[in-house]
């Protein structure tokens, strides 16, 4: 497949970079002084998984119209960013270009389909956990590194079939969702409570998920999301939060979440498309989301990132 990865953070550049050491034309997209390090010295991948290398030839640049029209964008740009990135991205849509968003939240996709329109986009969610380490290098920690996206309407299209086995080609664990908006919502409720726990506390699930308080607290942080989507008609469970408990036991104890990193660089968060929107969301539907409203005020001095 010909490929680009708009956003080569932890998701783009661990999953971009399987792709390419599979064989497929992968094109990075990416800016400063990651962009200059990979330019030099390639694109370089630490996982417990295998450590990877995609030498300095592999094509990286900061202007998407130097790649042209591709089969599919995997898109992972910050959240803040979405608007601006897709605009950039449609020099590179032909015209059955898929385009999938790994990115966190569950308003992405109405953004893409607004600036690209609705038959460009699919949808997906992505479990990992990986950061920029450093210029020109990933980090993955964990096994985990899983891909799901699907068609909207559920159909198992031509391109849903070409990437799901292209992923399979490159070792990415993968699923094909008939259900994608649900399994959106899904990765969601999983997402707040590690993103607004780990962040909050400022230590990786680990210590959360055995402590009896603070494991409460992360369970009530998952069913307030719970709420919130059955309230907007998601067909979750009412005890999905009991579900997504179970998961997180089964997750490495270090692993924690990019808003979590975020906060400890002093960066920027994704707070206000997270706890945020839930604590928005649940006050328009009349759903008690107090435990998200919590982390979103605590976090909020940090939310602009150290430099505000």
């Amino acid at each position: 497949m010909r490929i680009a990865v708009m956003g080569t953070g932890g998701v783009g550049g661990y999953f971009g970079a399987k792709l390419a050491l599979a064989g497929n034309e992968v094109a990075f997209v990416a800016r400063g002084k990651h962009l200059e390090a990979i330019r030099a010295n390639g694109l370089r991948v630490e996982s417990p998984l295998g450590d990877m290398h995609l030498p300095k030839a592999a094509q990286a640049t900061d202007d998407p119209t130097e790649i042209g029209p591709v089969d599919l964008v995997l898109f992972s740009v910050k959240l803040w960013d979405t608007e601006t990135a897709a605009e950039a991205i449609k020099p590179l849509l032909g015209e059955h270009t898929a385009v999938v968003s790994f990115q966190n939240g569950v308003m992405k996709d109405d953004v893409l389909r607004q600036v690209l329109g609705p038959d460009h986009v699919i949808g997906g969610v992505c479990y990992i956990a990986a950061t920029i380490a450093e210029p020109g290098l990933i980090r993955h920690s964990g096994s985990l590194q899983k891909l799901v996206f699907g068609e909207y309407d559920g159909s198992l299209s031509d391109r849903v079939r070409q990437f799901r086995d292209a992923c399979v080609a490159s070792g990415i664990d993968v699923e094909v969702s008939d259900r994608i908006e649900q399994t959106i919502w899904e990765k969601f409720v999983f997402l707040v409570g590690l993103s607004g726990t780990t962040s909050t506390a400022r230590v990786p699930i680990g210590p959360l998920r055995t402590h009896p308080r603070s494991r409460a607290f992360l369970h009530d942080v998952m069913d307030e999301v719970v709420q919130v989507a059955r309230a907007q008609g998601v067909p979750l469970s009412a005890d999905y939060a009991d579900t997504q408990l179970a998961f997180v036991d089964q997750v490495s104890a270090g692993m924690t979440s990019s808003m979590h990193n975020d906060l400890e660089r002093g960066s920027r968060l994704e707070l206000d498309w997270l706890s945020g929107d839930v604590a928005e969301r649940g006050a328009k539907l009349g759903v008690p989301t107090p435990c998200n409203r919590a982390i979103c005020d605590i976090l909020s001095v940090h939310s602009k990132g150290r430099a505000e």
